[in-house]
């Protein structure tokens, strides 16, 4: 049987665990890369993550032969626009994502991570109408407790990983009423996102404050690179989704936000006080309670087919 048959009767493969985890350990160590540029302007980095993830995606799409459905989204208004609506998400995603690093504050990348699923659940509940049940309710009530002791903590909201988590939820919903493959639509975001950002550096390059060649060579490798740490990882999940079931998926997300926050206490020696400890330790039990249903879904599995 080929794994894509494997995949289509609901089934994991390990190219899909390949994929999924390649990318998973790629995001986990994307903030030592926000923390090399992060004497440039966030607004330049995603600039830059834009236009150089076109010829990396653009590649992909070619070698793969998967450009039909991209020439009919290019033709159809309707696609175009659900395509800007998602590229307007990603790219404050992004911004947020990148400031968060530089400004040291990975801890709260990390838990803005850690709570997404919560966050997807709660909007599917919103927007799609979808029953909750109550493992769900009850992860959710602990990632709000979670919040409200790092809101008393800090005196307001802990708005970067609301808006992290938010932001990204809102992407993820929004993509998936885009009709064409996950590389086409990436490459189609960043295609619409090439012209503002072409807009941009070429403004910072007549204002003197573009980093792109004044400010040496290490700069301009580290901007080039943008590209490809951000359109690799993307597309290994993309094509690991497909490969693998959603329980998987559900699981395996939780990789990169521990990576995050083991590089923000260990590696950036951002302060980790008792008061966060306590509110990760309700999102982690929130996430527990969260993903119980599917590993216990996933071990009836194993065990029925063994």
């Amino acid at each position: 049987m080929s794994t894509d048959n494997k995949a289509a009767q609901g089934g994991d493969t390990l190219a899909g665990f390949g994929y999924a985890l390649s990318a998973y350990l790629l995001w986990g160590f994307l903030p030592l890369y926000m923390k090399a540029v992060s004497h440039i302007p966030p607004l330049e980095v995603v600039a830059h993550r834009v236009l150089w993830s076109l010829p990396v995606a653009g590649f992909v799409l070619l070698l793969r032969g998967r450009t039909e459905d991209l020439k009919v989204a290019l033709r159809t208004p309707r696609m175009l626009g659900m395509a800007c609506v998602t590229a307007c998400f990603i790219t404050v995603n992004w911004l947020i994502y990148v400031w968060s690093i530089g400004a040291g504050r990975a801890l709260e990348s990390a838990l803005g991570y850690y709570i997404n699923p919560l966050i997807s659940v709660a909007l599917g509940a919103i927007l799609l109408k979808e029953r909750m049940n109550k493992t769900q309710y009850v992860a959710i009530g602990l990632a709000v407790i979670a919040v409200g002791i790092l809101t008393h903590e800090a005196g307001g909201l802990p708005w970067v990983s609301l808006s992290l988590a938010i932001t990204w939820g809102f992407y993820a919903y929004c993509r998936k009423t885009l009709p064409v493959g996950p590389n086409q639509g990436f490459f189609l975001e960043v295609l619409i996102l090439s012209l503002p950002a072409i807009g941009y550096l070429v403004y910072a390059s007549s204002e003197g404050t573009g980093h792109f060649g004044p400010t040496g060579t290490a700069d301009m490798v580290l901007l080039m690179a943008s590209g490809l740490v951000t359109a690799v990882p993307l597309m290994l999940y993309a094509n690991g989704a497909k490969l693998l079931r959603l329980s998987t998926i559900g699981i395996m997300q939780y990789i990169a936000p521990t990576m995050i926050f083991l590089t923000a206490v260990f590696v950036f020696k951002e302060h980790f006080s008792t008061e966060k400890l306590v509110a990760f330790c309700f999102i982690w039990s929130a996430l527990v309670v969260y993903s119980w249903p599917m590993l216990r879904g996933m071990m009836k599995k194993n065990a029925a087919q063994g």
